[in-house]
């Protein structure tokens, strides 16, 4: 018959590893006891402890490191966004509800269309930067760029299955995660629908919820329509802010829908009406060319000079000819205009 092993308190079989890391061979006496079951009952504290001291210093998915900012979002866009009032507006109230939203039925899933330098790539920044702490930069933001990631249309089927198997990692492991797919319009058609079950509303699917998690889209399809629009509108004497949604939502989704050379061609995200909004950037004119400017002296710690802006501003490329009303970059080449001018 085995001898019946004798229960240590974890306590005390703690105190006697101390004692013998400290070199102690002899029977514990009972003062000695007394004082490692107290340095031990400090140490278990201590522990209890290192987890939140560790979330201090390592990012977590715990609201510690992701919190939104509701108002510093709507003063981002308020100042820093130029001649975007229609997306400004959309932005804010899609974030604002789905974050207050402590239990939304499916993933919050944007569409920026426009022009290339409009502020899509720009907003999408300001967003992480106003949920995550470390913005941009933080493991939970994960921007995909469609002539890095998926470069070769006869790997499709790999691309899908890598896709899948990421998304999936990351929101297992943090459910408050951000996904943004830069150049969907150079996306090889079919690609994004194999995403489609995470986007659309399901409680989970494999032990996994979604519904917490944010997708963004960026595109420069259909930003032909959008430009017309906008070009039809100073043709006719309207006012740029007269420019409501619905004058551009529903040739948006059709232009973007149907365009055989982009990633959302007759994809069942449009189809299954599962993109909560299609979010129009409008082309940008020379006074909004010129608060970029302005905002770009400030960005660099520099005083804005207008004269300064206005050169930057000369140099760009607008259309139509004759009018040069729309900067055809927007404000994408401002940032080496304004190393060269100052």
């Amino acid at each position: 018959m085995k001898p019946r092993r004798r229960h240590v308190p974890p306590l005390l079989l703690l105190a006697r590893m101390l004692l013998l890391c400290c070199g102690t061979t002899s029977a514990i006496e009972p003062i000695s006891t007394t004082i490692a079951v107290g340095m031990a009952a400090a140490l278990t504290g201590y522990l209890a402890s290192y987890q939140n001291i560790l979330y201090y210093f390592h990012e977590c998915c715990r609201p510690d490191w992701i919190a939104f900012n509701r108002t510093g979002l709507r003063v981002d866009l308020q100042s820093k966004l130029f001649g975007q009032h229609i997306a400004s507006r959309i932005i804010l109230k899609a974030v604002n509800g789905f974050m207050s939203n402590e239990n939304p039925k499916k993933p919050l899933v944007l569409s920026l269309h426009g022009w290339t330098g409009t502020g899509k790539n720009f907003v999408s920044q300001l967003i992480a930067e106003n949920i995550y702490k470390e913005g941009m930069d933080s493991n939970f933001v994960h921007l995909f760029t469609s002539t890095l990631h998926f470069p070769h249309q006869s790997q499709n089927a790999t691309y899908k299955s890598q896709l899948q198997q990421w998304i999936k990692g990351n929101v297992s492991n943090c459910e408050r995660s951000m996904f943004i797919f830069d150049e969907m319009d150079k996306m090889h058609p079919g690609l994004i629908d194999s995403i489609k079950p995470y986007l659309d509303y399901y409680d989970k699917l494999d032990g996994v919820s979604y519904r917490k998690s944010i997708f963004i889209f960026l595109s420069n399809a259909g930003g032909e329509s959008i430009v017309q629009t906008a070009l039809d509108f100073w043709k006719t004497g309207r006012e740029r802010e007269d420019i409501e949604l619905k004058d551009l939502e529903t040739s948006l989704s059709l232009s973007v829908f149907n365009n055989n050379q982009s990633g959302f061609f007759h994809t069942s995200l449009i189809d299954k009406n599962l993109v909560d909004f299609f979010v129009p950037f409008l082309p940008l004119e020379y006074q909004h060319v010129i608060q970029c400017a302005m905002a770009g002296m400030r960005a660099k710690n520099l005083r804005p000079d207008k004269n300064v802006a206005d050169k930057v501003a000369r140099d760009l490329i607008y259309f139509p000819k004759l009018e040069r009303v729309f900067s055809v970059k927007g404000c994408k080449a401002i940032e080496s205009k304004l190393d060269y001018y100052t």
